[in-house]
């Protein structure tokens, strides 16, 4: 009797440990550690006011990813439930401070994020009716004209100078009042964890697995009795709440929204390519493109007048070589740690970055010269690039500028070649030993 039970009451207590995830639980401590403890660490008022960014960013582009990553659908205009949410968030606030009614700051983003998801409700039924590319351009006109209602509704959105409000209204949240920047980040941090958290939680729902089948196959979908477009439509509502929430938290961080900026399609073009950018197929890689998104519009536009072409070079060089993101190049390096040849690389991966950097610097140098010659031409020929004169109508600096540029990216492309020959033959050791052990 008691050799059978034995086993039961083992396999038994093996099942209740299984759900308790180790690996999981000690990401998402370093996550909420991460929020907590940023700010802390960079203590600069440009800091805090990028962590803020930052958080709210994250909730908006791991919403978009809900529509492209894991649904497969491609919208040019995310930005009009951001958008709107925003607008009725600062609406809401500006309504509270006057007494109209009483709503504390904290519930703010909820508004925002109800009426992300009443427009999502609105528009999202004729949007879901199509798929693919005939979804993506209702999505672009959709958002062109909500756009364009911006200036023909000024009594809702402000017209060009947009709608200001003060965060600090009503009473105190236990000794809160939230007018210090640092008060503001913690809230933004505290939705961003919570919202992470849903949105990771709804991956695993019924509703985000049938979601990822109507992205691979929405034929065999339909034939196994599920509506696809019905399965989109829900998750576009979901998508546009968690976007409202990050449109509220936007409007509390700024106290102030604008129409032209916060509903136009170069927003939603934004969302779309840093979402692209961190890895669109993995759930982390919004949060990566929400940083580099951040770190784009704030410190690179402040470095160069030329940040636009950079970022579309870096779009076009990852499309082309990385397709999933920066995500996909993190995880395919875990799992060359996994079988212990990451260290076989450590060399390669020095000359790529060297040589990259040196052909980079080269063209650089040239686009800030051209720069130069258009915009600042009546400050005459000399600029200052990297702790470097040039002298953009100077043929030494052309002919340096080449000269760099050719040597690099030749050195480049010669260490790229070795890199796959390298690359290919640790594939296959890693492929001999997983056919190895399930060998054994």
């Amino acid at each position: 009797m008691n050799s059978t039970t034995h086993p039961v009451s083992s396999a038994t207590s093996h099942y209740r440990f299984k759900p308790w995830n180790v690996g999981r639980f000690v990401i998402w401590t370093l996550f909420a550690a991460a929020l907590i403890v940023a700010p802390m660490l960079f203590r600069s008022s440009l800091a805090l006011t990028m962590l803020s960014q930052i958080g709210y960013l994250i909730i908006i582009c791991l919403s978009y990813n809900m529509l492209l990553g894991q649904g497969g659908m491609l919208s040019f205009g995310h930005a009009v439930y951001t958008g709107l949410g925003s607008f009725i968030a600062i609406h809401a606030m500006n309504m509270a401070s006057k007494g109209s009614f009483s709503i504390p700051l904290v519930l703010i983003p909820i508004v925002g994020g109800l009426a992300g998801a009443f427009f999502a409700i609105l528009l999202g039924f004729v949007t879901t009716k199509k798929s693919g590319t005939t979804f993506a351009m209702i999505t672009l006109g959709i958002g062109e004209l909500v756009a364009s209602m911006a200036l023909m509704f000024p009594e809702f959105f402000g017209g060009e100078g947009g709608i200001t409000t003060d965060r600090v209204y009503g009473q105190s949240f236990f000794g809160i009042t939230f007018g210090p920047a640092i008060q503001v980040y913690y809230l933004i941090a505290v939705y961003c964890f919570v919202c992470t958290a849903a949105m990771f939680a709804f991956t695993g729902t019924p509703l985000g697995r049938i979601l990822n089948a109507v992205r691979d196959n929405p034929e065999r979908v339909e034939f196994i009795g599920y509506n696809t477009q019905r399965v989109r439509y829900f998750a576009f509502i979901i998508a546009g709440f968690f976007a409202g929430i990050g449109g509220g938290l936007a409007t509390i961080n700024f106290e102030i929204v604008t129409g032209a900026d916060s509903l136009n399609v170069v927003r939603s073009g934004g969302y779309l390519l840093f979402t692209f950018l961190g890895g669109a197929t993995f759930f982390f890689g919004p949060i990566i493109g929400a940083v580099l998104l951040v770190l784009a519009s704030v410190l690179l536009s402040e470095l160069s007048k030329a940040w636009l072409l950079y970022l579309g070079l870096v779009f076009l060089f990852m499309v082309m070589y990385a397709p999933g993101g920066v995500a996909s190049l993190i995880m395919m390096n875990l799992r060359l740690a996994k079988f212990g040849k990451l260290r076989q690389l450590w060399t390669s991966y020095l000359a790529l970055g060297g040589t990259a950097l040196v052909g980079v610097m080269g063209a650089a140098c040239m686009i800030e010269m051209t720069y130069h010659l258009q915009l600042n031409a009546a400050l005459g020929p000399e600029l200052t690039f990297l702790g470097a004169t040039l002298n953009a109508k100077g043929f030494t600096s052309w002919f340096g500028g080449v000269f760099v540029m050719v040597t690099g990216f030749a050195l480049f492309e010669l260490c790229r070649r070795q890199f796959v020959r390298q690359w290919s033959r640790i594939q296959e050791e890693i492929e001999h030993e997983i056919k190895r052990g399930e060998a054994l």
